[in-house]
């Protein structure tokens, strides 16, 4: 119980823990250049340490190799070396005061027992070892000791040499401590020596009472009896499921009803179902996973030399959580900035639309530019103030100065460039076409050889409906670099032209031919009486004289059926006034007995 209580105490202090770590190694880095510069100062004070104690040796010898009687000389080396203790003094105060400036800011380097926990730190070097390498080798020391099966842990004593304190079992010197080391802990040398000493010590003890028989028995016991435990959980979790699913099964024609409006459904009750199913499932396999997570940190925590892999087990599952909730809260003052941008643009781009629809609505007139050109213009604004928001927004966002993004970047502006090549050429047309004005939606338009009326045009393509109710579409790029014939541009104003051309002999007068093809165009509904029709012959033939009839209509979109009735009536009027609507070369060709008139015309001429 104790172990299980310890675990959850660790369990509830890792954000702390983690924190720390994390705090420790993005300190590292600092600590490493001021330790450095500490180091250099320390070396420079330990230099002239080192030649003032040599010196003051000499002194001491020069003052007792002096007779009783020489007393000035006496009193001159009494004075050099109560300089040299002054220097002393002020000596270790420089140092002194330098530690505790970095003692808020350095890390020393941990020396770690037998289970791998830290003993003390180390700050300051000796000779040329540096702190972690003196750390390092204390370590190796002490789990060297503890591999010695005759170890006597009483038998580790501390010894006093020239400048230093040492910690000494038999023949190892297990470590040394300096003057630093007590400054770093605000002791005195052998004080501080003493309590690493017994540090030392008892981390020797406990390791060797941690590891015995008895202990390793009780521990496997225990671990028994958390897999007996975690067995029982997953038992109980696995019949519970089985449970509730058959509980849901029974119920669900009393909870679950179809989820719908008017006459869509958006979930079935079978889906509610599944979707039901599918929350169990995966909370129970979160259950599980939840176990397993708390269960092997509680294993791993009963045996000492595996108790720091509980540590890295909750390392490698709660840091990405931790970095990912660190890096959002530090990213929320860069989202605050981005939503302010784009609800700043957002309400621009509908002032800009605001204008337009009013300019396209007659309502605002700017001389120059047309109503038909409101919405494309708008189009193009909202693209180059969505490309302006990106481009503000753009050094928001994460990992914007990266190269891997900037690299991204330049690959994707690649691809679109090489794979967009005719679709650029399309929305370039697109717009061309726009302000030419060639065409709007509804116009009677023929394009190479398709006629038909527009209804769609987009900056890629444009629409087009036939009078068989067949749909065309067509490159922009295409319209542009071709013809484009409009019948309704002015069929509204001064009214579109049709023309049919009749051939017939020269046998038949030209103003009767004239007068007939007049009457035929009177005739059709849908050609205007004004301005008036009229007809052009066109070519003298070898055989026959070419009329052309010329009729004006308001209704661009209806010439087939315009056509259909002036053909209807041409045929009409000819016959009834005996004019053949044969070619000369069949007449040269028949006996010449009956003529090309239906019998009901030629009775009619022949009543008259």
């Amino acid at each position: 119980m104790k172990k299980l209580y310890l675990f959850f105490l660790l369990f509830l202090t890792l954000p702390v823990l983690g924190q720390n770590d994390s705090l420790s190694v993005l300190n590292d880095s600092v600590n490493q250049v001021v330790l450095k510069n500490y180091q250099t100062k320390i070396a420079e004070i330990e230099e002239q340490r080192l030649s003032d104690s040599v010196k003051k040796a000499e002194l001491q010898i020069q003052l007792n190799s002096l007779k009783t009687t020489d007393n000035l000389q006496k009193q001159d080396l009494i004075n050099q070396l109560k300089t040299i203790e002054k220097n002393e003094s002020i000596r270790v105060a420089e140092k002194r005061a330098r530690i505790n400036q970095l003692r808020s800011t350095a890390t020393g380097s941990p020396v770690t027992g037998v289970m791998n926990d830290t003993l003390f730190l180390i700050y300051s070097k000796i000779g040329a070892a540096t702190p972690v390498e003196r750390a390092m080798n204390i370590s190796i020391k002490i789990k060297k000791l503890y591999n010695d099966d005759f170890l006597k842990p009483d038998s580790i004593t501390v010894v006093q040499s020239e400048n230093t304190y040492d910690i000494v079992y038999g023949e190892m010197i297990i470590m040394s401590v300096s003057e630093s080391d007590g400054l770093w802990y605000d002791q005195s040398t052998s004080d501080l020596t003493a309590n690493f000493s017994s540090k030392i010590k008892q981390e020797l003890i406990t390791a060797k009472s941690e590891n015995s028989f008895l202990k390793l028995l009780m521990r496997i016991g225990l671990v028994m009896l958390v897999f007996g435990v975690v067995w029982a959980i997953i038992w109980f979790a696995g019949r519970g499921y089985k449970s509730l699913l058959a509980y849901i099964e029974n119920k669900k024609s009393v909870w679950l009803k179809d989820l719908s409006y008017r006459d869509y459904t958006f979930l079935s009750t079978d889906q509610e179902l599944n979707i039901i199913l599918f929350i169990v499932k995966a909370s129970k396999w979160l259950v599980y996973v939840l176990i397993l997570y708390i269960t092997l940190p509680v294993i791993f925590s009963i045996f000492p030399f595996s108790r720091n892999w509980a540590d890295t087990l909750f390392q490698l599952i709660w840091s990405p959580f931790r970095k990912v909730l660190t890096s959002v809260w530090h990213y929320l003052p860069n989202l605050f900035s981005i939503l302010v941008i784009y609800f700043v643009m957002r309400y621009v781009i509908k002032f800009v639309r605001y204008i337009f629809r009013e300019i396209e609505t007659d309502k605002l007139k700017i001389s120059g530019f047309h109503a038909d050109w409101a919405m494309p213009t708008y189009h193009i604004v909202r693209f180059l103030l969505y490309a302006f928001m990106f481009v503000l927004i753009f050094p928001y966002l994460p990992g914007s100065d990266s190269s891997v993004f900037k690299g991204v970047s330049v690959f994707l502006g690649v691809l679109f460039s090489l794979g967009s090549s005719s679709a650029i050429a399309n929305i370039i047309a697109g717009m061309v076409i726009t302000y030419m004005r060639p065409f709007k939606i509804g116009d009677r338009i023929k394009i190479g050889e398709v006629s038909g009326d527009v209804i769609e045009k987009t900056m890629l393509v444009t629409r087009i409906r036939t009078i068989k109710n067949e749909i065309v579409t067509i490159p922009n790029s295409s319209v542009l670099t071709g013809n484009t014939t409009n019948y309704t541009s002015e069929a509204d104003t001064k009214g579109l032209i049709l023309h049919t051309t009749v051939t017939i002999g020269y046998d038949v007068p030209w103003n009767k031919m004239h007068e007939a093809l007049l009457e035929a165009a009177n005739r059709t509904d849908m050609a205007l009486k004004k301005p008036k029709p009229f007809v052009l012959q066109t070519s003298l033939d070898d055989f026959y004289v070419s009329y052309q009839l010329n009729v004006y209509t308001h209704e661009a979109s209806k010439q087939a059926l315009i056509y259909s009735a002036l053909h209807q009536h041409t045929l009409d009027v000819c016959n009834e006034r005996g004019i053949e609507i044969m070619s000369p070369h069949y007449r040269a060709e028949r006996d010449g007995n009956r003529v090309a008139i239906p019998d009901i015309y030629q009775n009619k001429e022949e009543n008259k």
